[in-house]
């Protein structure tokens, strides 16, 4: 070739490099790109027609200091494995990056009474201004009741995440609201109407009611409520009766709640807020090796059968059930050992029914999924927790009520479920358990990690909301 086209093809070879490293670097960049939820933006704020101003609360500042796993048969009721020594060690939490985490929450520093104060907890002799409980070097946290109070727990695992000194998952913890991508409301509601919804003489309001009442004082006076309206706020109220006095003038937050079976689509939307798995009541099954031939009982189902609103439909399940073969269904409660009882149901069907009761959810559906159990769901209102990353039908089997209660369709349609098909849902099953388990410290993709992200997939579009609101702000107008 000659002097002069060597001479014009080495700056365009040049180019070519340039542009090529450009585009790798752009590659590896995009790489840990995470997909937003595009989600409408919140609904207006609402009136509430419940007075709170004659009620006192304490503000307090919205400072925000803090004071290799065996494998197991089981996991117990706060999701530590049966052996201690199966718990996180030490040099595997020093590892963690909080530069990593997906969103950064600030939390408010209210009074106990909101929180582990339900749980009996006070602050120590010495440390009478305290707010959290002190869970450096190894401390155990308070725990939580248990029994059927343990199903709503939501709140107390996501605030013990943001607590933790090890904590290094989707969410990071900051100390200044301007920020946080989310501002976090600590208050136990759901225990808070389980253990304190009814008066005690001679008393004439119940307690609930008035920590309600206190929280919405509390809230209404922080800059970080005026300054959003709300809008990027994290309030629990996972128990579908929790914070009934309060939820229509908290309704500009983001709620984390179990279903929107008890809300106005006004106060409490899909768009809005986020679904929360129950903490299940049976025993993970961890080693599962019991396949298709190992579990005897075609379909299981043990509970309440009597329901009131859209819950009619298990009486009527039962009687064209009950008498079926392979088929067990039977009522159980907590009392009768129950979880015990549909722990081991579980572990030996094939199938588990998820019947709609008094509300669309149940916590029975979370029990099938850890129980490798593949859910039957018959409810026409549920919405269910992360679908819009989760695909529940590789592992879950849908029924409109309507043809549930025709005759000889269930069960038609279950026994063609071949072998084949069952084996892939049930092992698809043993991937997505992890996402349904409620644990401290919080594992990568568990229940708590899982709510974080998202809560993270809401953040733009409560963004756009916050920041069209502060188009003509006075702090914009050179005042």
């Amino acid at each position: 070739m000659a002097p002069r086209g060597r001479t014009l093809l080495l700056p365009l070879a040049a180019a070519t490099v340039l542009v090529a490293s450009t585009i790798f670097l752009f590659a590896a960049a995009g790489a840990k790109w995470r997909p937003a939820d595009a989600g409408l933006p919140v609904p207006t704020d609402t009136a509430t027609s419940t007075d709170f101003s004659a009620v006192p609360v304490t503000e307090t500042p919205s400072s925000n200091s803090t004071t290799g796993s065996k494998d197991l048969s089981f996991l117990d009721e706060n999701g530590q494995p049966d052996d201690p020594g199966g718990s996180t060690s030490a040099a595997e939490a020093a590892r963690c990056d909080p530069r990593a985490a997906t969103v950064r929450v600030f939390m408010y520093d209210m009074p106990p009474e909101f929180h582990f104060g339900l749980l009996g907890w006070s602050p120590p002799a010495g440390a009478a201004d305290a707010v959290w409980p002190d869970l450096t070097n190894g401390a155990a946290p308070p725990r939580y009741p248990g029994g059927l109070n343990q199903q709503h727990s939501v709140a107390y695992w996501l605030t013990l995440d943001l607590l933790s000194p090890s904590s290094c998952g989707a969410a990071v913890r900051v100390a200044d609201a301007r920020d946080a991508d989310l501002v976090f409301v600590p208050f136990f509601a759901s225990l808070s109407y389980n253990r304190h919804s009814r008066p005690v003489p001679p008393e004439k309001v119940s307690r609930d009611k008035v920590l309600q009442e206190k929280l919405v004082r509390y809230l209404m006076a922080q800059p970080e409520w005026k300054r959003s309206g709300g809008a990027d706020h994290v309030i629990v109220p996972h128990h579908p009766n929790s914070l009934l006095y309060a939820r229509e003038a908290l309704s500009p937050a983001v709620f984390v709640l179990s279903d929107f079976g008890r809300y106005h689509p006004r106060v409490a939307n899909l768009e809005k807020d986020v679904i929360a798995p129950y903490k299940h009541m049976a025993k993970t099954f961890v080693n599962d090796s019991a396949g298709f031939d190992e579990r005897p009982t075609l379909l299981y189902f043990r509970g309440a059968i009597y329901r009131k609103e859209g819950g009619s439909i298990r009486q009527e399940l039962y009687y064209m059930l009950k008498d079926e073969k392979d088929v067990y269904f039977a009522f159980g409660s907590v009392q009768d050992h129950g979880a015990s009882k549909a722990s081991q149901g579980m572990h030996s069907s094939k199938f588990c029914l998820n019947i709609a009761g008094d509300t669309p959810s149940s916590n029975r559906l979370f029990d099938a999924i850890v129980s490798h159990c593949i859910p039957v769901i018959i409810s026409d209102d549920i919405e269910l927790p992360y679908e819009d990353v989760l695909d529940y039908s590789k592992f879950s089997i849908f029924v409109r009520s309507s043809d549930a209660v025709k005759k000889g369709y269930l069960m038609a349609l279950i026994r063609g479920v071949s072998k084949q098909k069952w084996t892939s849902m049930w092992n698809r099953l043993k991937e997505v358990d992890k996402h349904y388990e409620y644990q401290y410290p919080s594992k990568k993709d568990d229940a708590v990690q899982m709510i974080w992200q998202a809560l993270a997939r809401k953040v733009p579009a409560f963004g756009l909301k916050v920041h069209r609101s502060n188009r003509f702000s006075k702090s914009d107008r050179g005042k």
